[in-house]
Parts: C-alpha cells; sequence; structure tokens
C-alpha cells in the first residue's frame, strides 16, 4: 500500500479511508467482510474497523446486519450522480459497447482511466454461450494489465509511460513475469504498430482479451473499449476481424465524445 507524503497532515487517514471506499465499491451489491477489507488494504482488522466505521457515519458505506458485510452507503450514490453529469460518458457509449458485442458475439466492456487503474463501466454480453467472467462493472486493474489498460498506456506519451513503471515495480511480482518491464514494453510497442492490444490469457488461463483506446479532445486515451472471450475464438483466423471491428467501435466513440463536448 503506497503512503503518501505526511506533510499534509491527515494525508495518511484520507488515503486509508479512500482505498476502503474503493475496496468496498468493487465488493459488488454482497459487499465485503472486514477481514478481506482489512486484507486487500494492508491494514490492520481494527483500524480498518474504525475507518470504515467513520465512513458509515457519514453514509459512504453501509453495514449489513445479517451478513455484516461492508457495502457502498447511500451518500456514494448521490455523490456519483453529480459526478456523472461530467466524468460519465455510458451514456454516449452504451450503444457502442452493445453493437460491438452483437457484431463480434463476445463480451464487450467500456472502461475508464482513473489515475494508474482502468475501472470497467459497462458489460454487454455477446451471444456466443462460453464467456469470460475477469471483467464486470467496477473491476479495477491497473494500466497494462487487462487489455484495456494495455492499450491506453500504449497510447500515453512516453515520458508518463516511464513515470508509471518507475511507480510500480511490483506489476511482476502480483502479475507474473509477462509483466515485468521488458516484456510490457514489448506488448505496448506491439500495442501501438498493430492498434489494439492483445491480451492471450495473462490474467486468467484460456481468457483472451482485445482493447483498443478512446481518446478525449485533445488526444489523450482516457477510456477503452475491450472484448473478452475464451481463447479458441480468438485464434489467427478471427483475431484480425475482431481487432478492425473493434477499433471502428472505438473510433467511433472517439468522434462521439469529440462531438458532444464541444
Amino acid at each position: 500500500m503506497e503512503h503518501p507524503s505526511r506533510s499534509v497532515p491527515g494525508t495518511q487517514a484520507i488515503s486509508r479511508a479512500a482505498a476502503l471506499l474503493r475496496l468496498v465499491t468493487q465488493s459488488g451489491s454482497d459487499g465485503a467482510a472486514l477481514h478481506e477489507l482489512a486484507r486487500e488494504s494492508g491494514l490492520t482488522r481494527s483500524t480498518a474497523h474504525r475507518l470504515l466505521s467513520a465512513l458509515r457515519v457519514e453514509g459512504l458505506v453501509d453495514r449489513d446486519e445479517g451478513s455484516s458485510h461492508w457495502m457502498p452507503g447511500p451518500e456514494l450514490f448521490l455523490m456519483g450522480t453529480v459526478a456523472a453529469a461530467r466524468y460519465d460518458v455510458t451514456a454516449l457509449a452504451r450503444d457502442i459497447v452493445r453493437s460491438l458485442a452483437v457484431k463480434t458475439e463476445e463480451s464487450a466492456f467500456l472502461s475508464v482511466r482513473r489515475a494508474d487503474e482502468t475501472v470497467c463501466l459497462v458489460r454487454e454480453e455477446g451471444a456466443f454461450p462460453i464467456r469470460s467472467f475477469v471483467l464486470s462493472e467496477g473491476v479495477r486493474f491497473p494500466l497494462g494489465v487487462a487489455s484495456a489498460g494495455l492499450a491506453i498506456l500504449a497510447f500515453l506519451p512516453d515520458h508518463d509511460v516511464d513515470a508509471y513503471l518507475e511507480r510500480h515495480p511490483e506489476l511482476e511480482q502480483r502479475w507474473g513475469s509477462p509483466h515485468a518491464v521488458r516484456p510490457l514494453r514489448s506488448r505496448l510497442s506491439e500495442t501501438k504498430e498493430r492498434g489494439y492490444a492483445v491480451n492471450p490469457g495473462l490474467i486468467v488461463e484460456g481468457s483472451w482479451g482485445l482493447g483498443a483506446a478512446v481518446f478525449d479532445r485533445a488526444g489523450r486515451p482516457e477510456w477503452a473499449l475491450s472484448l473478452t472471450g475464451v481463447g479458441f475464438r480468438f485464434g489467427p483466423d478471427r483475431l484480425p476481424e475482431l481487432g478492425r471491428t473493434l477499433l471502428a467501435h472505438a473510433h467511433q466513440l472517439s468522434a462521439r465524445i469529440a462531438g458532444a463536448r464541444r
């Protein structure tokens, strides 16, 4: 767990509370147990409980009396509703994500860049009955791990990529040797050359992903469209076609976002 500078009073407590909020929102409608949140955040159970209790008083989290699981609170919904007017592009993207799922028959997604992570915002199921469940709404991955984050990272300026890799030396240990600096840089170069990212089952064996960056008006990769499915559906005979379809939808969404924000 990263510790912020202590030059600003209260920074560490805010960082810890924010980390717990992210973990609670990732837990979905079932919520998460205290010991799970403490483990994932790197906090002691007593510290996690104290912070969660304070967040509960403010309405940011809630606690199910039956299961004792912690879950998102009503204030998060209200805050999210207000923030959506500025940051949410799902209304613009939903029909494009649905079209991508229909045309490819694979699961299609929209993810947004949030600092050094991607967060899945929209999932649409394709018609093919065998599916991958690596990604769903609210799931986060570091940039460069899932196909969406690989596509976004590939199209960031070189100095931003260098800074990101310096900040996250833990990628190899947490996600395996393909995420060491050298092989990751190689995949980033391939992504830029190809136009879209390929994840050949590096998160879950047999579950492949393709990702294409979606750009804002300034040309920054702030979102990504992606596809996931079982490996045999992403063979060399079909991969180029999937990539072209994915890129076409990503270009369409980039153009729509640019037009909507004039």
